[in-house]
């Protein structure tokens, strides 16, 4: 366990999963903190009065002159850095930092360190499995699962970590052995002034890492890093030296490193070209990491999928329904749509809609005319979607996930396949994207068989 100093002051900002850890962090190493939240009823509250009945609370509006007397504040990811309070402590001399900034401090461990717009649950939890499959003490998680901060008590052999935007912004160096952004492509444009913002917050990621895995299909994960760090890729074009891609062999589709067939994508349990890549970047960063080969194919190929990730639901009279609740974004969506398109000679009946948290909408047309026989729309922007759609494809606008199931009964025909992949936030309304994707599921479920 790592000495902290005890002699500053120190204010979590943000209760929540994240700064409830942060409590426990700091609770367990006897350092002293105070707490501030807007609301006056923030989730982990009781908790935190039971295992810091002696922490300081400060809830309602943030006091910026309170803020400024710490120096240091600990601010959860879902506050944003730009508010007033915020920015006065920090032009008063106060360090901003994050869970993740914490955690690295006192991680011995390596740590493979996982961003991206989309996938990186689903690439987070492969790496973790390969690992497993290889015997050694992993621990997994960040935003993803179980803080990072708990992570330190698990006496890991490796780290594996989902990192978000938001959290990389209070990160100043997490010296990753290997890390990668998987891709990029507007999310969150209700947090950042525009997408070049947004991609430096994600690239904050390569501080500090000895190595980094980029994704060849995306030149907005490459990072300006020296060319002497040692880099890999993944892509889905034919792999080269220190490259993990696709390769004819056998008359079949292969994963490859270099010149060198792996694994047959037929394998694969989880199906589309999504999830061939992410299969992929899961490869390229365990090598990097020294996992052995071996394992990791064994992983890849028992690995079924996270749920509301382009999950399998079931099939109703010769059609095949997905939950893709995940997909909170357009570039999820664009995977979606276009991954599954691959491996089904019918077409799709989208359901999407929800809050698109001001993100542009318009690259969805395309795809969705040429794959998509109709469109179920639902949520705060579905006159949004409607608008970009309209003369496209068929559109239903429809009140709720049940009705746009019972709409999409209509409309697929068989060898069709019906995919809920909103390409939108849901808490316009639904608790969580869970729920949505629940929701969903349970109504496909109940549909005659």
């Amino acid at each position: 366990m790592a000495l902290i100093s005890t002699d500053k002051q120190r204010i979590i900002v943000g209760l929540g999963s994240s700064g409830l850890a942060v409590a426990r962090y700091l609770a367990g190493r006897g350092v002293p903190f105070a707490v501030c939240d807007t609301r006056s009823q923030p989730p982990g509250l009781e908790q935190l009065k039971r295992f810091a009945p002696m922490a300081d609370l400060h809830l309602g509006e943030l006091n910026a002159a309170l803020l400024s007397t710490a120096d240091e504040l600990i601010v959860s990811p879902g506050i944003a850095l730009s508010i007033p309070a915020l920015q006065a402590a920090k032009a008063a001399g106060v360090s901003l930092v994050g869970d993740i900034e914490l955690f690295a401090r006192e991680a011995k461990a390596p740590i493979v360190a996982i961003t991206g717009s989309n996938a990186k649950s689903t690439v987070t939890t492969l790496v973790g499995e390969m690992a497993k499959a290889a015997g050694i003490r992993v621990a997994v998680g960040g935003n993803l699962g179980t803080p990072a901060l708990d992570l330190l008590d698990q006496k890991a052999e490796l780290y594996v970590l989902e990192v978000s935007s938001f959290q990389l912004e209070t990160t100043e160096r997490l010296n990753a052995e290997v890390a990668t952004v998987l891709n990029i492509s507007e999310d969150h444009m209700d947090r950042y002034v525009d997408l070049v913002s947004y991609h430096q917050a994600k690239h904050r990621i390569f501080r500090g890492a000895r190595q980094i895995v980029i994704n060849r299909d995306d030149a907005l994960s490459q990072p300006l890093v020296a060319d002497q760090l040692p880099r890999w890729s993944f892509g889905l074009s034919r792999p080269d030296l220190r490259g993990f891609g696709l390769l004819s062999h056998n008359e079949e589709t292969w994963l490859a490193f270099e010149f060198k067939p792996l694994l047959p994508v037929s394998a694969l349990k989880v199906r589309g070209a999504h999830n061939q890549a992410n299969a992929l970047a899961a490869l390229a960063l365990g090598h990097a990491a020294g996992l052995p080969m071996s394992a990791m194919l064994a992983a890849l190929q028992s690995f079924t999928g996270l749920p509301h990730r382009c999950q399998w639901v079931a099939e109703r009279g010769q059609v095949q329904w997905y939950n893709d609740s995940k997909a909170t974004n357009v570039g999820a969506a664009l995977a979606a749509i276009q991954g599954l398109a691959a491996g089904f000679s019918g077409k799709q009946v989208l359901i999407a809609g929800g809050d698109a948290k001001g993100a542009d909408l318009v690259p969805l047309v395309e795809p969705i005319s040429q794959h998509c026989r109709a469109v179920i729309l639902l949520g705060k922007d579905a006159p949004s979607l409607a608008r970009i759609l309209n003369g496209r494809v068929p559109l239903i606008e429809v009140a709720g996930i049940e009705q746009a199931v019972a709409a999409a009964v209509d409309l697929a025909q068989i060898g069709d396949l019906v995919l809920l992949s909103p390409a939108c936030a849901s808490l316009d309304m639904f608790s969580s994207f869970e729920e949505r994707g629940q929701r969903f599921a349970d109504a496909v479920e109940a549909l005659p068989c």
